[in-house]
């Protein structure tokens, strides 16, 4: 089926979504369990990064076909999206037809998640985390237009210079012997701008951590949210580490660059 069609057949297209707002059809009973182990063969080792202040974020990990992501009840958006591309994965992806039916995650209570409401005139875009480009099948395609996989971002960076870093990566995941897992975040420094009569925290930074298994190797970009963001020479896992206070890859063995 089509994703148009599967998004109509759910009740996210325009018509039926006032009636339907909710796509529980679309994940599996583990996934709507938001049961971590549903997707732990997305992670390298198999585990969960660590990330500071975890508690104090209400983070919960939420499943789907093709990634993961910690969401935050705080923040009403998603910290870290987490994926393992392979050359398999991204040619099913590719000509995949894009949803762009967004809607609200089924999973999180009205009081732990951002609606579609938020984002009216807000002057910002409904920014993924884990990219539509990415996903290798309608369903998965699907499951990635979830608010639950959404930020805040500034429309000229959503446009312009984070799809050539998601093109980017596409590309150097396709030409890897192994496994590429990529861990896309934000960060929130200084005075949070809030956006939304629930208060969706707008990221001050994204960023992109790619883990190469072929080699051990990582590097990654960390960009302002402003429509002036440039993509610079990637850094390597440690100046990661260094600048954003961020031990992502734990225990997993990364190659010094």
């Amino acid at each position: 089926a089509s994703v148009l069609a599967l998004a109509t057949g759910l009740g996210l297209g325009s018509a039926a979504h006032a009636a339907k707002p909710y796509a529980t059809e679309i994940y599996s009973s583990a996934q709507l369990r938001s049961e971590a182990q549903a997707c732990l063969g997305l992670l390298p080792q198999g585990q969960l990064p660590a990330v500071p202040n975890a508690a104090a974020l209400r983070l919960r990990p939420l499943c789907s076909n093709s990634f993961l992501v910690l969401h935050s009840s705080v923040t009403r958006t998603p910290v870290l999206a987490i994926e393992k591309l392979t050359r398999e994965q991204l040619l099913d992806a590719k000509g995949e037809a894009r949803a762009d039916e967004f809607f609200e995650d089924p999973r999180l209570k009205a009081s732990e998640r951002a609606d579609l409401s938020d984002y009216r005139g807000s002057g910002y875009d409904r920014g993924h985390l884990a990219p539509a480009a990415d996903q290798p099948d309608a369903t998965a395609m699907a499951q990635s237009f979830a608010l639950s996989n959404m930020v805040p971002q500034n429309p000229t960076h959503n446009r312009k210079v984070w799809p050539k870093l998601e093109s980017d990566t596409r590309k150097y995941a396709q030409r890897s012997a192994a496994p590429v897992y990529v861990f896309t975040g934000v960060l929130f420094e200084g005075e949070v701008q809030k956006v939304g009569s629930n208060g969706v925290w707008v990221p001050s930074h994204l960023y992109k951590l790619v883990y190469d298994s072929a080699n051990q190797r990582a590097w990654a970009q960390v960009l302002p949210n402003t429509a002036d963001a440039q993509l610079g020479k990637p850094m390597s896992y440690a100046q990661f580490k260094q600048r954003t206070g961020l031990d992502i890859l734990g225990q997993v063995p990364v190659r010094a660059n």
